[in-house]
């Protein structure tokens, strides 16, 4: 299985943008070392920038495109734009937060996660970060992160916080559809207390037209995700979809076709074995109701 290993990966703008450039290239019939004699510009450079590794500017597009014979101002305008999209995305709410991000490498995920419309979430163990209260985020962070200090752990937590404002409310909110393992359930995190918060909590977000909760019960007995959690990214077209796949310190991002389907398929059987949302709904109350005090 090839991994991608970028620890932050490319804005949704600058993946359109390189996909843009690389396909107007090959459609004037130059390879990269032409383009690169004529417009003198580092080859290296110019090979970076159509594999979204790095940003550019609009001088240095517009000179591509002139290289390229592109002369619709439509067109022209369509390129300028994503590279002021790009641009702009390289300022995201999550920049205050910074220090603690890039230590953690978790600034790669919230770049992918800013620009998609839908996200398929896969958790065996744990509430999806989108769904957790900030008593459970805590509890969760503090435990997972023994390295962090306090007010690493704090400011992870905020970021958990906004996170969900910014992907499931508002105008630009993405549809979240999550399947847990029933093992989310009886996992304590924290206390009883904060697991009956949380459970109140996936009772209320599951009600939202774009978000999905669904529980995979233990009688389904050995099944394709007990691999591990992932997360199917969704964007808008003509960007793939992407599978996000989180470790400690060195989490790594799918984009082969054939992998990204094969995880499809992989949550479309636990989607098809799980509870139904109003059935899982049933469980969870229960559940909450069986904690001991």
């Amino acid at each position: 299985m090839a991994l991608k290993r970028k620890l932050v990966p490319q804005s949704l703008c600058r993946r359109q943008l390189a996909a843009r450039l690389r396909e107007l290239r090959e459609a004037s019939g130059l390879t990269l070392s032409e383009v690169a004699e004529q417009i003198e510009v580092n080859q290296g450079s110019l090979s970076r920038i159509e594999t979204g590794e790095r940003g550019t500017t609009p001088v240095l597009v517009r000179a591509l495109l002139d290289c390229y014979a592109i002369t619709d101002d439509h067109v022209r305008n369509d390129v300028l734009d994503l590279v002021r999209a790009d641009r702009e995305q390289q300022k995201p709410w999550w920049r205050k937060y910074a220090t603690v991000l890039t230590s953690t490498r978790y600034d790669g995920y919230l770049a992918l996660e800013a620009g998609a419309t839908a996200l398929a979430n896969y958790q065996p163990l744990l509430v999806p970060g989108l769904l957790q209260t900030e008593d459970y985020a805590r509890a969760v962070i503090t435990k997972m992160r023994p390295d962090l200090a306090s007010d690493q752990v704090d400011a992870l937590v905020m970021v958990r916080m906004e996170r969900q404002d910014s992907r499931l409310s508002g105008e630009r909110r993405a549809h979240l559809c999550a399947v847990l393992d029933e093992a989310v359930l009886h996992r304590v995190i924290g206390s009883p207390m904060v697991m009956r918060q949380q459970f109140a909590h996936l009772l209320l977000v599951g009600e939202q037209e774009n978000i999905t909760v669904q529980l995979l019960p233990f009688s389904v007995g050995a099944h394709p995700g007990l691999y591990g959690p992932f997360v199917i990214l969704t964007f808008p077209q003509p960007t793939a979809p992407l599978i996000w796949l989180e470790n400690p310190y060195n989490s790594v991002y799918l984009e082969a076709e054939s992998e990204v389907q094969n995880y499809m398929d992989i949550f479309n059987y636990l989607r098809a074995s799980a509870l139904s949302p109003d059935e899982t709904r049933t469980r969870i109350t229960r559940t909450a109701e069986e904690l001991e005090p």
